[in-house]
């Protein structure tokens, strides 16, 4: 019967090794919401496995240390992208597991681009956190910083599943950075929230599309009167920046193009209208202002100058009282502070966003920097506050992935070791210039450094060429570029997609 004991202790052996094959995260420890998992915590407590830790520890001196990053946009992105993973272990916590490329989302919502052709999963940008057994990415959204003890609380997102409820955690860090982005700005106008549609998501983009293309089938319906029928294919446009200026664009593309040929019953119903408070595309060229409003109304665009006061469900009212019903309402207005901004107790910049110094770093407190839209240069540094632009995030996430590789190579990669370590220079920002499309192979390309600077300005068609083509090598990968480079090209060939899916 030897080789029978040897059996046994061989399996007791392994069970004991496999209790938990990952020493760094502690799963049993989480705490759960409910009542139930409460009683089930504390019978594990008596088990003598139970740990004393909830999520990820803190480092230990044989391991590397942790950048825990807050969020997936541009900011975020670059900075994984260009961090040093030889010296450092990436920990991202985010609601999205994808990096969206903004300047063409406007043209997932009519069909001329796939909704994937614009998402970029993050463990392509890093490939790290999906094979280095020290990365991680976690579902989760960020609910308070605890700075004095270098850790997060953080809770998991279940997109409001009836038979998932959310778990809280905790993740140590060495240096964290927030890049956690911003909020649609609504205000403070009631019924935005509830009525609205931003444009800033895949999701956001998805309902934009299932929604116009629900609205056009419904006004075919025998017994839609006249109104309601135009009430339906009535689309309004809220702000003019560029955001608003490239969907009316690729909106007005699709009506011409794709409505009329394929919906010629409705095809006088549908129309547009563009409303802005002051000027649209307020921070290019007057005379690229004056083209874009040109070739809007030319493509059956109404622009209105006016400022909303309250949103109902099928109509909203202007501040001159004038109602205007809609049946696809877009809201495109900028952004403003997030409610994890507003709710930290770091300093904060004019604006409202997270105090930065010259260095990106948030001065009052250890290792935590902040990048992208969430952040801004705290008034004794004496600059001004960047715009919310993805071409600002992208330069401050290059520039810090920089600086913490070099802290990292000098030994101040952990936690309170790089307090009077020299940074080098601190960052700037040069304005590359701005783009915008207005649709019927037409755009905009402004290349000063700033709205009172000269510089090159033109418009038309050469113009739309070159905004592809910046984009186009402006998208992360070369899957990405493949998938975009196809849609245009079976876009301008067949049309574009109109299925409802």
């Amino acid at each position: 019967m030897t080789w029978f004991r040897n059996l046994l202790t061989t399996s007791s052996i392994k069970s004991k090794t496999l209790i938990n094959p990952y020493p760094k995260f502690i799963f049993t420890s989480l705490t759960h919401f409910s009542s139930e998992s409460a009683a089930t915590t504390t019978e594990t407590s008596k088990s003598p496995y139970t740990p004393t830790y909830s999520g990820l520890e803190p480092t230990k001196p044989n391991e590397k240390p942790r950048v825990v990053v807050l969020g997936t946009g541009w900011a975020a992105s670059r900075l994984m992208k260009g961090i040093n993973t030889d010296i450092y272990d990436v920990v991202c916590v985010s609601p999205r597991n994808h990096m969206v490329f903004t300047p063409l989302l406007a043209s997932t919502c009519v069909g001329t681009l796939e909704f994937r052709s614009v998402a970029e999963p993050i463990g392509r940008i890093q490939p790290a956190i999906s094979k280095a057994p020290g990365s991680y990415f976690f579902l989760a959204n960020c609910k308070g910083v605890d700075a004095e003890n270098h850790m997060i609380h953080c809770e998991t997102v279940t997109e409001s599943l009836d038979t998932l409820n959310p778990w809280k955690f905790k993740v140590s860090y060495d240096k964290l950075i927030i890049a956690s982005g911003a909020e649609a700005s609504t205000f403070g106008i009631h019924g935005v929230k509830d009525h609205a549609i931003f444009l800033r998501e895949v999701a956001h983009a998805q309902e934009i599309r299932r929604k116009l293309l629900l609205n056009l089938m419904l006004s075919d319906v025998p017994g839609i009167t006249e109104d309601e029928k135009r009430r339906l294919l009535h689309c309004v446009v809220i702000g003019g920046g560029p955001t608003g200026v490239e969907f009316s664009g690729e909106l007005s593309d699709f009506i011409l193009k794709d409505v009329h040929e394929r919906y010629a019953h409705v095809k006088d119903y549908i129309h547009v209208t563009l409303i802005e408070a002051n000027e649209i595309l307020s921070s290019f060229d007057v005379r690229l202002r004056d083209y874009a409003t040109k070739q809007l109304t030319k493509s059956g665009v109404r622009l209105v100058r006016g400022i909303v006061k309250d949103v109902q469900p099928q109509k909203i009212i202007l501040n001159d009282g004038t109602e205007v019903p809609y049946g696809l309402l877009v809201w495109s207005t900028g952004v403003g502070p997030s409610s994890f901004v507003k709710a930290t107790e770091f300093p904060k910049s004019p604006g409202g966003r997270i105090g930065v110094d010259e260095w990106l770093r948030v001065p009052s407190v250890q290792d935590v920097y902040s990048i992208g839209d969430c952040c801004g240069f705290l008034e004794s540094t004496g600059k001004p506050v960047l715009p919310a632009l993805a071409q600002v995030a992208e330069r401050q996430g290059k520039y810090l992935a920089h600086l913490l590789n070099k802290i990292g190579k000098n030994g101040g990669g952990r936690a309170n070791s790089a307090e009077d370590m020299e940074l080098g220079g601190p960052f700037v920002y040069r304005h590359l210039g701005s783009m915008a499309t207005v649709g019927r192979y037409k755009a905009l390309v402004d290349l000063r450094q700033s709205k009172d600077a000269k510089g090159v300005s033109i418009a038309g068609f050469s113009s739309w060429f070159i905004w592809r083509s910046a984009y186009l090598t402006r998208v992360v990968s070369w899957r990405n570029r493949f998938y975009v480079a196809v849609n245009w090209a079976t876009t301008f060939v067949f049309g574009r997609d109109i299925s409802r899916i």
